[in-house]
């Protein structure tokens, strides 16, 4: 399964076509695409270079149209301070709206699960951090596989 998404992202790097399509959806407003390309600035993939405020702008237009995974790799980004200035109050608000959706990881991040309500001791400031670093680059690979 591994190997065919790889093929699959290498087939996507090698239509410069599909990749002025999204360019344009994303252009047009399409929430997706926008994440999409957020997630091309991100990683430096598809013929854009990487470029962190890039990625920022995209995944913040896509996250104000409400694509959770948008909202949720947008917080982070916050937390990171990757591609804007580092802003837990900022990242707090994105969490909170992808928590409204009922996004489990945002709902864990902000001690909103069921364990947070129970006697169950865990350090939900470290399991952000640990989302800071790893939920960005795990969920541009995600969008750029979406169809």
């Amino acid at each position: 399964m591994r190997k065919l998404l790889w093929l699959c992202l290498l087939m996507a790097q090698m239509n410069p076509a599909l990749a002025d399509n999204i360019k344009q959806a994303a252009e047009q407003g399409n929430a997706l695409a926008q994440a999409k390309l957020a997630s091309r600035f991100l990683l430096g993939r598809d013929g854009e270079p990487k470029d962190e405020q890039q990625a920022a702008h995209w995944m913040e237009k896509a996250a104000n149209q409400g694509l959770v995974d948008a909202q949720v790799a947008l917080a982070a980004m916050y937390d990171r301070g990757l591609g804007v200035t580092s802003d837990r109050d900022k990242a707090t608000q994105w969490y909170e709206k992808a928590a409204a959706q009922g996004h489990g990881t945002s709902l864990a991040i902000l001690g909103k699960n069921d364990a947070a309500k129970g006697s169950v001791q865990f350090n939900y400031q470290a399991m952000r951090l640990s989302a800071s670093r790893s939920i960005p680059g795990e969920y541009a690979k995600k969008f750029l596989i979406t169809q």
